[in-house]
């Protein structure tokens, strides 16, 4: 497994020169049934395409799938393996998505990874970072993705109160 990206502190203005930089892809990994089993009674969609196997496996798919949420449910762990962290983080939330699409299924056993791409850094704001990501995740041997977003993230820099 890869040195986490996270690892690597890059400064505030390394983010907002680099805007359009490609970060990833992230290392694959593998959506199986038994994960899917668990996001289904997690988040209380047990539709038959995802949990009954020989019930889908006469379904257009021809199989069971992953939810599209579990998918984009992994996107924190692929940043953390390809996007580095500014220095001074101290905090970084999820702020939200401006777009999602789930392009391609998932069939239950597939490997996915993503690619994050720097569409904006607002540093505007002192000890913050406003970044906006456009977000694809691959299948393995897919001929379209499974997700592309713009995913928008915040980080918090310098002490309790934010300043940095």
């Amino acid at each position: 497994m890869r040195v986490l990206a996270w690892m690597q502190v890059v400064t505030r203005e390394d983010f907002a020169v680099h805007t359009g930089a490609t970060y990833g892809p992230s290392d694959w990994i593998v959506i199986d049934q038994t994960m899917i089993d668990r996001f289904a009674a997690l988040c209380g969609d047990d539709q038959y395409i995802h949990v009954d196997p020989i019930r889908a496996a006469d379904g257009p798919f021809g199989g069971t799938l992953a939810h599209g949420f579990l998918t984009m449910s992994l996107l924190s762990t692929m940043a953390r393996q390809v996007v580095p962290r500014p220095a001074g983080a101290r905090m970084g939330v999820n702020y939200g998505f401006d777009r999602v699409r789930f392009v391609a299924p998932v069939p239950a056993g597939s490997r996915v990874r993503g690619t994050f791409t720097l569409d904006t850094c607002d540093t505007s704001m002192p000890g913050e970072l406003r970044l906006t990501w456009d977000v694809t995740v691959e299948v393995e041997g897919g001929a379209k993705p499974a997700l592309v977003a713009c995913w928008l993230t915040r980080q918090y820099l310098g002490g309790k109160h934010g300043a940095a």
